[in-house]
C-alpha cells in the first residue's frame, strides 16, 4: 500500500529513482491507504482501506465519488446499496436498492428495483386487502351443531369459506377430499347446508338441522353427509 503525490522532483539519479518506484507503487496499489492522497487528480482512484471501498476522485476534483465494495474476507466484489441503473445517457432507469414498502403498496413507482419476499408479500397484501389468514381444523360435528372457532385476525375477516373434509369414503367421495361448505336449502319440512360467518374475533358455521347435503362426486344425485366420515376445515383472510 502506498500514496505518491505523482510529482517526480529533480534530485540526484538514486533519489529520483526512489521517488519513480514510489510513484510506481503508489499506481500499482491504487493509492491503497487508510486516508484519501494528500495530492489529488481528477479522476484518479483511491482504495479506502479503512472501509474496503473502491474510489474514483469526481472531475471537478473536490469529492470521491463510491465505486463498490471489497469483501477482503471472503474475497469477494460487493455492489453498493442504492446504487443506480442507467442508460447511455445517464438518465436513471433503475436502483441496485430497496425502496419504502409504501411504495411496493402504492403500486405506481416504476423504478426497478430490489425487493424482498416479505415486502412483495406486503404489497399484495395491501392491494387485494388481506393482512393476514388464519386456517383450523374441527375433527368432528354434529347436524344442527354451531361450531364457534377464534381466529385472532383483530379483524372482521373480509374473506371465509368452510370445508367438509372426508376421512372415511362417504358419498363418493375419498379420504382427504374437500367439498366446499354453501349456503342451505330445504327439501320438504328439512333444512340442509351451512352458513359461515364472522366478527372480529371468531368465524362461525352453522350447520343446519338435517346436516351438510352435497352433490354425489358419482353422479348427479344429491345426498347428506355422514358426519363420522367428515371433519370441518375453516379458513379465513384479514
Amino acid at each position: 500500500m502506498a500514496q505518491h503525490d505523482m510529482n517526480i522532483a529533480n534530485d540526484t539519479a538514486p533519489l529520483v529513482r526512489s521517488d519513480i518506484n514510489n510513484a510506481l507503487s503508489a499506481l500499482v496499489s491504487q493509492n491503497s491507504g487508510a486516508s484519501a492522497p494528500s495530492t489529488t487528480y481528477a479522476n484518479m482512484i483511491w482504495y479506502d482501506t479503512t472501509s474496503n471501498i473502491l474510489k474514483m476522485r469526481n472531475e471537478a476534483d473536490d469529492a470521491w465519488i463510491s465505486l463498490f465494495y471489497l469483501d477482503q474476507g471472503t474475497d469477494a466484489f460487493r455492489i453498493l446499496q442504492n446504487t443506480l441503473v442507467t442508460d447511455t445517457s445517464g438518465s436513471q432507469i433503475g436502483i441496485l436498492g430497496l425502496q419504502a414498502a409504501g411504495n411496493w403498496n402504492g403500486g405506481s413507482s416504476t423504478t426497478e428495483s430490489l425487493v424482498s419476499p416479505a415486502k412483495i408479500k406486503g404489497a399484495i397484501n395491501s392491494i387485494v386487502g388481506f393482512d393476514g389468514n388464519f386456517a383450523a381444523s374441527v375433527s368432528s360435528y354434529s347436524n344442527g351443531d354451531t361450531i364457534t372457532v377464534a381466529h385472532s385476525l383483530g379483524v372482521i375477516p373480509q374473506l371465509i369459506n368452510a370445508y367438509a373434509r372426508c376421512t372415511s369414503a362417504d358419498a363418493g367421495y375419498t379420504a382427504g377430499q374437500q367439498v366446499q361448505i354453501q349456503g342451505m336449502t330445504v327439501i320438504g319440512n328439512g333444512y340442509y347446508g351451512g352458513t359461515v360467518y364472522a366478527d372480529a374475533t371468531n368465524v362461525y358455521l352453522q350447520i343446519a338441522t338435517n346436516g351438510l347435503y352435497f352433490l354425489s362426486s358419482s353422479g348427479g344425485a344429491s345426498t347428506v353427509l355422514t358426519p363420522a366420515n367428515w371433519d370441518i376445515r375453516i379458513y379465513a383472510w384479514g
